[in-house]
């Protein structure tokens, strides 16, 4: 009879508790009885039975993982350690360095728990050093780091200790020629990689979507994009641009030594026990290599459509469309809408063990379980419509295309649809009835489309006031107008913005939150489409069987005081109301 594999890693657990003289066999062999019944881990019952401590277990866990155990009650780090990992590092991955050796650059580090490891993968990667890792009681963890590191060095800080630095200097006073030997050693420099790791925490802790590193003929920038702003952090010199970029490129396994064509890559990292990626893109420039991460942090995203932020009316018809059998459902909107974020949560909703899902998408920006996502190439010929074309041939029940380019996309998607398939994807227009037009003018026959097309939702995302500074106010007879509106329109109305304070970065936002226009293709649509109707005549339709415009959704989010006037103008066209 098989063994269940709880219960074996709880023998195997108990073994090791049992050679460490914690417990003896027949409280291990009680713990699991109980275990039969209870369905808890073997350590977590000993502990209960009071077998054992919660230090003993951990202890126990560390040797299990071929760890070893050490006691750091009263012991004080030595200041080579403390200097070698910046405060923000040692707090985020929740260690502490007990050892360091400068020249061979090899680190001991001591943690909570054993099953911590990739911390020591990320540190192996930010640092450059050899990490070798042992287990600690987590309360004396605790307390180094509160003593030790604490210190809130900031991107300031570094700059300033870095533009006094000899070698940055010296690499300044080369003009526009690169020393590489220099600059090979500053890639490895500490605070160089301490001031990567500053920027690098203080955009996820802000979160922010991009990190720019940019290098101009007399300065090189460093800024990050906050809910659709850019904000420039303090710039380091010029001279260090190169080491910057390199460093960014070992940490994301690029080429360091070709600075004559574009690359792409990616740095998996987790930060305050977060997993989050990095998409790098290196462009060459004329004064330098500029560098964009796209910080993809998978705890700020909310996989749910409950979350997304419909309104309930078109949750409901949003729903709907999504669980028909078959058809295609486009969402539209510009670059950084949004779009993927909703086709995510509606997957994630569509996700279940009876339904095979299918993703092509450029690129893969969120790993879920439960789908088959591929990753377009179109340099090696893996296209849209030939991920499409093999899907197929997988026995899909749902298909994700990231994007329409193309009339063979498009055609394929048609196929698909016919053949019983519920297809999704995006368009980049500017509301939703345009799409249609749009699929038209790619060379898509309307009798195709009719026959397909369940529903178009366009989408924008505008910032949403800080409810830190939130104050209501009165608005001028201009602002007004831009929203084609009077004052005896907003009788009874109330108005809010943010007076902007630290939490906001003085901006009076913070946050933002999507707006809907859901439009459901109904029999006199499908007439008006074989008909070849304009964007006019579809909008006109749309909009008195029930579809809320853009800009009616941004009316209704300024009415509930959760964003502006400027934000709905900004994003949303008046032809739209």
């Amino acid at each position: 009879m098989a063994v269940d594999p709880t219960e074996l890693k709880g023998r195997k657990l108990g073994r090791v508790l049992t050679k460490l003289g914690k417990v003896t066999r027949e409280q291990v062999h009680e713990a699991l009885a109980v275990q039969k019944t209870r369905k808890e881990p073997v350590g977590k019952l000993l502990v209960e039975l009071g077998y054992c401590s919660e230090r003993d277990l951990t202890e126990a866990l560390a040797g299990q993982a071929g760890m070893s155990w050490v006691d750091l009650a009263g012991f004080e780090p030595p200041e080579a350690a403390i200097e070698a990992i910046p405060a923000e590092s040692a707090q985020a991955y929740q260690v502490v360095p007990i050892e360091f050796n400068p020249t061979s650059k090899r680190m001991k580090v001591a943690m909570k728990s054993p099953d911590n490891f990739r911390a020591v993968d990320d540190l192996r990667l930010l640092m450059g050093f050899n990490v070798e890792a042992v287990v600690a009681d987590s309360a004396e963890v605790d307390a180094i780091l509160a003593k030790h590191f604490q210190s809130k060095e900031s991107v300031v800080d570094v700059v300033s200790g870095l533009a006094s630095d000899a070698t940055v200097q010296s690499l300044g006073a080369g003009g526009q020629s690169i020393d590489l030997d220099t600059v090979m050693e500053l890639v490895e420099n500490n605070q160089i990689i301490k001031l990567l790791n500053l920027v690098l925490l203080q955009a996820i802790k802000d979160r922010a979507s991009d990190i720019h590193f940019e290098p101009f003929e007399n300065e090189f920038k460093m800024r990050y994009r906050i809910d659709g702003v850019l904000y420039e952090m303090v710039p380091p010199p010029k001279a260090l641009g190169p080491a910057i970029t390199s460093r960014v490129k070992v940490m994301a396994n690029l080429d360091i030594a070709e600075r004559r064509l574009p690359q792409d890559g990616r740095i998996e990292l987790m930060v305050g026990g977060n997993p989050v990626d990095l998409r790098v893109a290196v462009l060459p420039t004329m004064h330098g290599e500029s560098v964009v991460m796209r910080v993809l942090d998978r705890s700020n995203v909310e996989l749910s459509l409950d979350r997304v932020g419909f309104r309930e009316d078109d949750l409901e018809k949003f729903r709907a469309l999504i669980k028909r059998p078959n058809g295609i459902v486009i969402v539209t909107g510009p670059t950084g809408s949004g779009k993927t974020t909703t086709l995510y949560a509606a997957l994630a909703e569509l996700n279940e063990i009876e339904t095979k899902i299918l993703t092509a998408e450029d690129p893969v920006e969120y790993d879920i379980d439960g789908l088959c996502q591929v990753q377009v190439n179109e340099e090696v010929g893996l296209t849209f419509a030939r991920a499409l074309r093999s899907f197929l041939r997988q026995d899909p029940d749902i298909i994700l295309v990231g994007e329409i380019r193309d009339l063979e996309t498009a055609q394929i998607a048609v196929q698909a649809s016919l053949t019983g398939h519920l297809v999704l994807s995006t368009l980049h227009t500017n509301d939703a009835p345009s799409s249609v037009i749009r699929l038209v003018d790619l060379g898509m026959e309307p009798f195709l489309l009719t026959a397909t097309i369940e529903g178009v939702v366009a989408q924008r995302l505008v910032r949403t006031i800080c409810k830190d500074c939130k104050e209501q106010y009165t608005p001028g007879e201009e602002e007004l107008m831009e929203l084609g509106l009077t004052s005896a329109d907003i009788r009874g109305r109330e108005f809010h913005r943010g007076r902007g304070c630290d939490n906001c970065h003085k901006s009076g936002y913070r946050g933002r939150m999507a707006l809907f226009e859901i439009m459901e293709v109904d029999d006199a649509m499908r007439e008006l489409i074989m008909n070849n109707a304009s964007t006019g005549v579809l909008r006109e339709h749309s909009r008195k069987h029930g579809m809320r415009s853009l800009r009616d959704s941004g009316l209704f989010a300024i009415y509930e005081g959760q964003t502006t006037i400027d934000e709905v103008v900004r994003e949303t066209l008046a032809e739209d109301g």
